[in-house]
């Protein structure tokens, strides 16, 4: 391999994509040169090996202030590198540097100044400064140090005579400069890693993207609907599963107002099978297989949650009910349901009521499709949607920095949310979860096929939130 391929979160057009990597070993290829945002595009790395390869330079960008707060070991014997950069002294982690096997010439005396530097590695290079090629061969790190310090010829500094206290002094001074920079850089850096980093895949980059068809039947029954896919959520991990799906239902009590001026509706990715078409049914042609239920007729169903409701208040004699009773009163009126179907002809969403059985979330689910229906206004559907990507990316985030032992299963998270239970997810599947979510594009058309939204567009998700970080 000469060179990293992009669309590995590596390339220099890339954003960072690999925010939590801690060691890349890249020993063995025939790579020429390094990308230039290898520092930006994996910030907490502790480990880089680059032993073996054709690099005749490390690029700029790696040694500037705060880029590594964290690399503790850099291994790049065995390549072509002429010259070593005095800013290599901004690694304020630096435990270990292997270099040799190169071509250099002189070695910085700033390296004495990384404050951590407990072993360095020149063998093999064309040193022109005898007594540091001498202790090079020693395998003498203090003794090298020492020498560099005090200003030997190891390159850059008094060619061989000591400095006098001024110039000692504004090394002092110079040393405490870069470490507040690198103190400030590492703050930094972790401010940048508890930030939430979502990133958008535009319709273009995606090979086959997901649509949803608007038919007119929906007018004037439920006439708007937004769509979205978002990948890497990690629902195995503890309780994840449950904060998830009671999100959902405080999202539905707030923002939502109580499912009046929206709803929410999220499926496994895996199970949904495009394109979709959002149409409106007469009561009596719309089936589906409502969560934790049989097929059934839209009209029977509205019907057995009527009766569970009136049960319901006998036993509990009130007159407020809970679960989807409390919905039933937004389809009075209605001669049409609306409803979402997809490619197979399977009703998979039944707003404002419930999902299909078919595409439910499970412990596995990993990607997700989400939909967000009004009969208020689209502003409406997008604000909403980007409020549950927000709170997506605050969960995803808390589960992977509170490993829990705990697990719940599908039928314990269901009945925290209100749901009827469904099959358990596999107790042994691996977590597919990430630091950062990737949010995909749906396209909304109508029947002739013209786009009438796209989210999330350059407009959505510009969050206010502080701590939200979008790349488009």
């Amino acid at each position: 391999m000469a060179a990293l391929p992009p669309g590995q979160g590596l390339g220099p057009a890339e954003p960072p994509g690999l925010p939590q990597l801690q060691s890349l070993n890249l020993s063995g290829n025939r790579l020429r040169e390094l990308p230039a945002d290898l520092a930006r595009c994996a910030p907490r790395l502790q480990t880089l090996n680059l032993t073996g390869n054709r690099l005749d330079a490390f690029p700029a960008e790696l040694f500037r202030p705060g880029a590594l707060p964290l690399l503790s070991e850099l291994a790049a014997a065995d390549n072509c590198l002429r010259e070593l950069s005095p800013d290599i002294a901004h690694l304020a982690s630096l435990k270990t540097l292997d270099l040799s096997n190169n071509q250099l010439s002189e070695v910085p005396a700033e390296l004495a100044d990384c404050p951590k530097l407990k072993e360095v590695n020149f063998r093999g290079n064309r040193l022109t400064d005898r007594r540091l090629e001498k202790m090079v061969h020693g395998c003498q790190t203090k003794s090298i140090l020492e020498y560099l310090r005090s200003g030997g010829r190891g390159g850059g500094r008094g060619k061989g005579k000591a400095d006098g206290p001024e110039k000692e002094e504004a090394r002092r001074r110079r040393r405490e400069r870069r470490r507040r920079e690198s103190v400030e850089g590492e703050e930094e850096e972790v401010d940048n890693a508890s930030r939430l980093l979502l990133r958008v895949l535009h319709v273009s980059e995606n090979p086959a993207p997901l649509t949803v068809q608007v038919s007119p039947m929906v007018k004037d029954v439920r006439p708007f609907i937004v769509g979205a896919v978002v990948r890497g959520m990690d629902l195995q991990a503890g309780n994840a599963l449950r904060r998830f799906l009671t999100s959902q239902t405080k999202l539905h009590e707030d923002v939502c107002e109580k499912r009046t001026a929206a709803t929410i509706a999220t499926h496994d990715l895996r199970a949904v099978r495009g394109p979709l078409l959002y149409t409106a049914r007469p009561p009596h042609d719309l089936k589906i297989v409502p969560l934790g239920r049989k097929e059934v007729k839209a009209k029977d169903l509205v019907r057995q949650l009527q009766l569970e409701a009136e049960e319901h208040r006998k036993q509990k004699k009130r007159q407020n009910v809970s679960g989807l009773h409390r919905y039933l009163h937004l389809l009075d009126g209605k001669e049409s349901y609306p409803c979402l179907v997809d490619a197979d002809g399977d009703v998979i969403s039944f707003p404002p009521i419930t999902n299909g059985e078919k595409t439910k979330i499970k412990k596995t689910t990993s990607d997700l499709f989400l939909e967000v229906t009004s009969a208020t206004s689209l502003q409406t559907c997008k604000e909403i949607m980007d409020a549950l990507v927000l709170k997506m990316a605050e969960i995803n985030k808390y589960t992977l920095e509170n490993k829990e032992d705990g697990s719940l299963s599908d039928p314990e998270a269901d009945a925290a949310s209100g749901q009827p239970p469904g099959p358990s997810g596999s107790p042994g599947a691996k977590k597919a979860g990430s630091a950062s979510l990737v949010v995909e594009q749906v396209r909304v058309l109508d029947e002739d096929g013209h786009l009438k939204v796209v989210y999330p567009s350059k407009t959505d998700l510009g969050l206010a939130a502080p701590h939200v970080t979008v790349i488009r």
